[in-house]
């Protein structure tokens, strides 16, 4: 099913892997950095997310006209996105240009210009992302309980800062954290495609030779595992039309053995048109148009989320179906057909990705950065495949209980009342 992953570290940290697909005349190649959001203290909130807008602005030979430019010039198939544990910039390319894509990448990434009126230009328009969220009412609770569950944790922040702390991200800050976040140590170089290892390998020790970076004064701040709070959150906003809801609960971290079966059970619960939740709610029912569960896994954490959005008057109705949903999961086992389903839909995901030369080197880099080797998906396949509905029933027994559970509400709630006695399971 798949070709040989090869993997070089060089001396100065930095992690090279590639992934040949036989047959391509195209090639993903990219950089991830080991830093996200959760690696800034609470005073430099949202300093990776602003890098990873700086760096499009010029570097020390090329204008951010320059970039824009060659970037398009080469496919302008560019993606870069900054999460809670990580920062990736990623290139699609006919083969033939995926040195010069390499070297226009690890510019960027190295050799940032931050000029200062630049960095000022992009704060106000990073502080424009922040009032389109706030202006998107499911994302604007997404954030605010995510402050309420991880109260004090990196996790509970957002990732795009605050418009205080943005502000103060100048040239000198800037550069100050940069030099450490991307430092060699921190990044993972990842291509597939029809590439050559020895080639990537070359230009990369090239772009980035000699040692690491030097300390800098910045202290990273992953902190320890996250402690979930069990905030019940209900907002009111009168000028919305829906009211928006979450139910959360722990859930398996990305690293831990039970993350297959915690997967499978959220697909069950509200993973697909198939789904309880999606049947019960919106073809029974017509409650809602958006209506799902998801799993979120990090290295040390895991979030189960039930999320809907409603008119405010079938918001008791939408809450009582999703709890009698989670209770259901609790108190039998998910028979074999429906176990099948959510696998094959899980399979059919992976297999489809192997299509992908952007979602091959992704997955490299990820699990680079999370797991420090390579899981195969063969691997992945035999693991989704073993998991039981006794599994299933015990991940659900461990994490979803009353006192564990949390709520979040947002919209024309005048009257909507929630304690936690009516959030047992």
């Amino acid at each position: 099913m798949t070709e040989q992953v090869k993997l070089t570290r060089l001396p100065n940290g930095l992690t090279v892997l590639t992934e040949p697909m036989a047959g391509l005349r195209s090639a993903t190649v990219g950089i991830w950095v080991r830093r996200g959001s959760r690696h800034e203290p609470a005073d430099w909130n949202g300093v990776c997310h602003f890098i990873e807008h700086a760096v499009f602005k010029g570097t020390r030979r090329r204008t951010a006209l320059d970039i824009a430019v060659e970037s398009d010039r080469l496919g302008g198939h560019f993606d870069a996105y900054t999460t809670h544990e990580m920062t990736g910039f990623a290139m699609k390319v006919v083969d033939t240009a995926l040195p010069q894509a390499f070297d226009l990448l690890a510019d960027m990434l190295a050799r940032p210009r931050f000029d200062e009126e630049e960095l000022r230009r992009e704060q106000r328009v990073i502080i424009e992302e922040m009032k389109m969220v706030e202006d998107t009412p499911d994302e604007f609770l997404a954030e605010i309980f995510s402050a309420a569950y991880f109260p004090g944790h990196p996790l509970g922040r957002p990732i795009e800062g605050t418009a205080e702390t943005v502000a103060t991200f100048g040239r000198e800050r800037t550069a100050e954290f940069h030099a450490r976040a991307y430092a060699p140590r921190n990044l993972v170089v990842a291509a597939a495609g029809n590439v050559r290892h020895g080639q990537l390998v070359e230009l990369a020790a090239r772009a980035f030779e000699g040692g690491d970076a030097a300390e800098s004064g910045v202290e990273d701040s992953d902190g320890d595992a996250p402690t979930p709070a069990a905030p019940i959150l209900v907002q009111r906003k009168k000028e919305l039309e829906q009211a928006h809801l979450i139910i959360a609960a722990p859930f398996p971290s990305a690293r831990h053995e039970d993350r297959y079966a915690a997967s499978l059970l959220s697909s069950v619960v509200g993973g697909g048109t198939s789904s309880r939740l999606w049947q019960r709610v919106r073809e029974e029912r017509g409650l809602a148009y958006s209506v799902g569960a998801v799993g979120s896994h990090y290295t040390d954490a895991g979030v189960f989320q039930i999320y809907a959005g409603t008119s405010p008057e079938q918001l008791d109705e939408v809450l009582d179906i999703s709890l009698q949903e989670m209770r259901r999961v609790l108190r039998e086992s998910v028979g074999e057909d429906e176990l099948r389903l959510v696998k094959d839909q899980a399979v059919s995901s992976i297999l489809l990705g192997l299509e992908s030369t952007s979602a091959r080197a992704g997955t490299l880099a990820r699990q680079e950065i999370v797991h420090g080797r390579r899981i195969t998906p063969e691997r992945v396949i035999a693991r989704i495949e073993s998991v039981t509905p006794e599994d299933m029933l015990r991940v659900a027994t461990e994490n979803f209980k009353t006192e564990a559970l949390a709520l979040g509400a947002l919209g024309d709630l005048n009257g909507f009342k929630v304690d936690r006695s009516r959030l047992e399971v």
